[in-house]
């Protein structure tokens, strides 16, 4: 008999609890996440030129991703806290987007990829910030 799958960070009385990992070994982890920001091609060309008033977008949205990675439990209610030992935020001026990708590293008891999601939200949600203010509906 198999037994069905259940939630992990929910007890057996249902209610939300952050799981145990104390008994899990210590591992080099890795993940990566990625996500795009639709843009105008008005916000693509200040991008790629001049620039948006607010300052260099591209540089803001990559620590903004950091910062994110470093701030993900924090953020995230049931998440573990853990030494990230590694994070980066790459960020690109496409043709209609601006591409985020983040990758996040630990050696830890638990993964890095809630830190590598949250990386590309705050990266994300930092570009459309720098770009309100020339474009309102670009992002």
């Amino acid at each position: 008999m198999t037994s069905e799958p259940r939630l992990t960070h929910v007890d057996d009385a249902g209610a939300a609890r952050m799981v145990d990992v104390s008994a899990k070994p210590v591992t080099a982890r890795e993940a990566t996440a990625a996500g795009r920001v639709l843009v105008s091609p008005e916000v693509v060309a200040l991008l790629r030129g001049e620039g948006v008033p607010k300052g260099d977008a591209v540089a803001v949205a990559r620590i903004a991703g950091i910062a994110g990675a470093k701030r993900t439990p924090d953020l995230v209610p049931l998440c573990h806290p853990i030494a990230l030992h590694g994070v980066t935020v790459d960020v690109t001026v496409a043709d209609d987007a601006v591409e985020i990708v983040a990758t996040a590293r630990t050696a830890d008891r638990t993964g890095v990829e809630m830190e590598a999601l949250t990386s590309v939200a705050v990266a994300g949600l930092t570009v459309i910030d720098m770009v309100k203010a020339v474009a309102p509906r670009a992002a």
